[in-house]
């Protein structure tokens, strides 16, 4: 009886140093030397569309930049250094200095965008590692109006979003994606490219959408 007790002591104790913590985010841009300690592991510098886990803790120095989109709240901030936070579920938490920009994406548009490191990984990308996850197949066919409506949010999302943020064609990406549509793909990325001439992931992306499409 006492050693069950102690047993079931011991599982209690040990359950959350060995919970699986959730993905909350997804690094969209950074710029500079910035870095990032995990809730277990050791810090590391910060790699683009790398995922981002709640009580991951950022660390920006001066003239450095990040740009991250939380999946729950459709939250997107950008940060500048010399600043600090960590994240939470919905949105960070300053350690030191704010977000200097904060918008609010389309419904339903971080669940696309959260694909995104996958995509990345099935292109190649300079062996870049991303934090686990799979990639569902693409799924057919298009619901009626699914890719209009897709369409319309990236419209809005560079409408609003600043000119060389590719959040919207990131997040029109994955949706053609979804249904395989490598042709209207290539075009999404050829603007990513355009607004970041320099971005190696951008371009590899763009080599591996064309061969998908057959060009």
């Amino acid at each position: 009886m006492r050693r069950s007790y102690l047993i079931a002591v011991l599982m209690f104790v040990a359950a959350p140093a060995g919970a699986q913590l959730r993905d909350v985010g997804l690094v969209n841009l950074v710029q500079g030397e910035v870095r990032f300690a995990p809730v277990r592991g050791a810090s590391a510098p910060v790699k683009p569309f790398m995922r981002v886990r709640e009580g991951d803790r950022f660390n920006l120095p001066t003239g450095a930049q990040l740009r991250i989109v939380f999946f729950e709240g459709s939250r997107l901030e950008r940060w500048v250094g010399p600043a600090s936070f960590r994240a939470a579920r919905a949105h960070s938490e300053a350690i030191s200095g704010a977000a200097l920009e904060v918008a609010q994406l389309p419904a339903g548009a971080p669940q696309r965008i959260a694909r995104i490191p996958d995509l990345m990984q099935n292109a190649k990308l300079g062996g870049i590692r991303v934090r686990g996850g799979a990639l569902k197949p693409s799924a057919g066919a298009p619901p009626p109006g699914a890719l209009a409506e897709a369409r319309a949010n990236y419209e809005k999302m560079r409408a609003t979003l600043p000119a060389d943020d590719i959040t919207p064609e990131l997040y029109y990406t994955a949706a053609l994606d979804e249904y395989a549509k490598y042709d209207e793909m290539a075009v999404v990325v050829e603007e990513m490219q355009r607004k970041q001439p320099d971005n190696a992931d951008v371009r590899a992306l763009a080599d591996w959408v064309r061969k998908k499409a057959g060009g």
